[in-house]
């Protein structure tokens, strides 16, 4: 596997990958690799020829009270997993590659970018947009990769390509989970001792809106009620917020009649987890992914 550090030499391969016809698929990271992130290199690997990974722990998208000195970079373990994974070319980067001195631009996809992660965490959705579009136009990706789990994230990404007209399909791929249903997450590293089976507690939540629906309910304030009661049954979760919402616009809905998202935010301790479940029609019917 090629590390590649700087952008020219990351465009010169770019280039060369297109001007051969070759299908480029990129998987971006922050590094921290666990095995949802190789599901999405091996969905990547599938379908495309050459597979460019990138690590970029992007400090643009942190706030001043967020954990990025915290945030885990075990970059020789990442590089091993990439490696087995027969990942073609790492693009690993400084942050001065991609901020250079007087950088002063940013993108933000407004509306998306202002409810539930924008609203709790300020300024991260324009640090995600900006890094993305950046990796976007460097990589010149015909795929790019993206997991389920941060699904506000994916429709910013999903709403900007759209409107900038960029010339790479977004992939969403399933959430991957712990034999246990926790969300697998970078961030499952901070959870202390009793925490981690504490955290479990997102995912029974998203159970029982799942058995809500099973039986017929579609009101989305009992769904919220059914998903709220089972995260107050775990006395070391703090809600941060825990919604029915529309899957395009990611609103509060009435009624679960469309393609909708489960959505909740918990603190555990110091740690944060996000995880969701989607909600679509097939038929008559719904079906839930969780």
């Amino acid at each position: 596997m090629e590390t590649i550090r700087t952008v020219a030499w990351m465009k010169e391969r770019a280039r060369a990958a297109r001007l051969e016809q070759r299908i480029i698929g990129l998987v971006p990271t922050m590094g921290a690799l666990h095995a949802g992130h190789l599901a999405l290199v091996e969905r990547a690997k599938r379908e495309c020829s050459p597979v460019y990974a990138s690590i970029f722990l992007n400090p643009k998208q942190f706030a001043a009270n967020e954990d990025l000195s915290r945030y885990p970079r075990p970059l020789e373990a990442d590089v091993e997993k990439l490696t087995a994974a027969n990942v073609d070319g790492l693009f690993l980067p400084e942050a001065a590659e991609i901020y250079p001195a007087g950088f002063s631009t940013y993108v933000n996809v407004e509306g998306l970018s202002e409810r539930l992660e924008g609203r709790s965490r300020a300024g991260h959705f324009r640090g995600v947009s900006t890094v993305v579009l950046k990796l976007l136009e460097i990589v010149q990706p015909h795929f790019a990769y993206f997991g389920r789990k941060d699904a506000q994230q994916v429709r910013i990404v999903q709403q900007m390509v759209r409107d900038l007209n960029l010339d790479t399909e977004i992939v969403v791929c399933p959430i991957v989970r712990e034999a246990d249903g926790l969300a697998m997450s970078s961030r499952n590293a901070y959870l202390q001792g009793e925490e981690r089976e504490a955290a479990t507690v997102l995912h029974r939540a998203l159970r029982a809106v799942r058995s809500e629906i099973a039986v017929g309910v579609r009101d989305s304030l009992e769904l919220q009620r059914t998903m709220t009661k089972v995260l107050a049954s775990e006395p070391r979760a703090r809600v941060d917020y825990a919604e029915i919402v529309d899957g395009e616009t990611f609103e509060p809905v009435a009624r679960v009649a469309r393609r909708c998202y489960a959505v909740m935010a918990v603190y555990l301790g110091k740690t944060r987890l996000i995880d969701n479940m989607l909600i679509e029609p097939v038929g008559e019917e719904l079906r839930v992914d969780v």
